[in-house]
């Protein structure tokens, strides 16, 4: 099938055997990939990077249309910028490729070795997780990042973008189909779901359960809760980035200025973005108004307790559903607390398990934070905008997974791997 021509509106009549046809073709890659050599793998990908580069012209044409009609929809500023790409963005895309081509091979490591007393050898061995089934929402880097961490990995992968992001897919996986001929490899390898039909989806959580062996959701808490709640095979995945900052009463003010500004604006639409600011009452006298008035000032919302309100006369006063929220927007809930264990106990019940950061002097009570903080991440005088997987040395990632099973934190090739026992006898019977 070709992968790059896109059906509208494939009829349910259709959609079955387009879909079926897709698993096919992905179960006969993964069996391919997985014996596939780590030069051979290597080099699709550096062919991918070439391509992305050698098309950033058509891509930034394609991105444009895809602007255009989000535009068109009245789509919020943080969603456009999720959608947006530049000759920037373009680059980065490519160096995450390369990047990824670089990391070492993670197939066939063996992770355990032991023999018996019966003389039988046992090795645990890393391999492929097979064909992993990837809906994602508005970001079209997913589609280079998620096609080239499975390449490298040996999975095939099915991509099931959003409709907003349909023609900058279709131009970033073009690339990837290139990488793959380049280095004669089955363009199946990476396949991008050829129609807009939202009924898709929903065939490849409950209807796929022959060829897919896990599905990774990107986007927002609705399309995350519909894939946990119907997926019908294992989910890697994480439903909302509630991240924290806690300034510390040793924090260093002009330390916790920077990383609080960064936390919150670089980006604001990612899921690493801080969302609850926590600041310790011992030092709500010399830091807090500092702080706020910098929110304020850059073009933050702030809405705060009493306490912070008293700080600045343009915060808005929080309510309880401010504790909660993931506003992936210029908004900041900001909450004064009795030192670092009332900091640990209001992101316990309020936090997403995603990223929490701790601004402190104090190494004591940095690591009284890092260790009782249960959250996929936890940082130290950094910003939670380092929540990428890309910035941990991975290349790149799928997600940030706040699960606890199989994989946790920035998932990348190592976490798109399983393992089998291999084990070398010499005749050994079982009495």
């Amino acid at each position: 099938m070709n992968a790059n021509a896109v059906n509208p509106g494939a009829g349910t009549a259709e959609l079955a055997p387009l879909m079926n046809s897709i698993g096919h073709a992905a179960a006969d890659a993964a069996r391919e990939l997985a014996n596939s050599s780590t030069q051979q793998r290597n080099a699709a990908l550096l062919a991918t990077a070439a391509a992305i580069r050698a098309n950033r012209t058509s891509i930034l044409d394609a991105n444009a249309q895809d602007l255009q009609g989000a535009r068109e929809r009245n789509l919020s500023a943080a969603l456009l910028d999720r959608l947006l790409l530049d000759d920037k963005r373009i680059e980065s895309m490519a160096r995450g490729v390369e990047a990824i081509a670089a990391l070492p091979d993670p197939l066939g490591v063996v992770t355990a070795d032991w023999t018996r007393p019966n003389g039988m050898r046992i090795q645990r061995v890393r391999v492929p997780l097979g064909v992993i089934g990837i809906v994602y929402e508005s970001r079209p880097n997913v589609t280079a990042d998620a096609g080239a961490l499975c390449l490298k990995s040996g999975n095939a992968v099915i991509l099931r973008g959003g409709t907003e992001s349909t023609h900058s897919n279709r131009a970033i996986h073009a690339c990837l189909v290139a990488g793959l001929r380049a280095a004669s490899l089955p363009d199946a390898a990476v396949q991008l779901v050829p129609t807009a039909d939202r009924a898709a989806v929903g065939y490849m959580l409950g209807s796929m359960t022959e060829f897919i062996d896990v599905i990774v959701p990107r986007g927002g808490k609705s399309l995350v809760q519909r894939v946990q709640q119907e997926a019908r095979v294992p989910v890697i995945g994480h439903l909302e980035g509630v991240c924290h900052v806690y300034v510390d009463r040793d924090a260093d003010p002009g330390m916790a200025r920077s990383v609080v500004l960064n936390a919150k604006l670089l980006r604001t639409g990612v899921c690493g973005a801080a969302e609850t600011l926590l600041i310790d009452r011992a030092a709500s006298g010399t830091l807090l108004a500092p702080l706020v008035t910098a929110l304020l000032d850059a073009g933050c919302e702030v809405r705060g307790d009493e306490t912070v309100r008293a700080s600045d006369r343009r915060v808005v006063a929080a309510t309880e559903e401010d504790w909660y929220a993931e506003y992936l927007d210029s908004i900041i809930a900001a909450r004064v607390v009795d030192g670092v264990d009332a900091a640990v106990a209001h992101i316990a019940k309020y936090g997403s398990g995603h990223t929490e950061s701790i601004i402190t002097g104090n190494a004591a009570t940095a690591e009284r934070f890092l260790t009782r903080v249960d959250s996929a991440i936890v940082l130290h005088n950094a910003s939670t905008q380092f929540a990428d997987g890309g910035e941990f040395g991975m290349g790149a990632e799928i997600g940030i997974s706040t699960d606890k099973f199989h994989a946790r934190g920035p998932v990348g090739v190592e976490q798109l791997t399983s393992y089998k026992y291999v084990v070398r006898g010499s005749g050994q019977t079982r009495s």
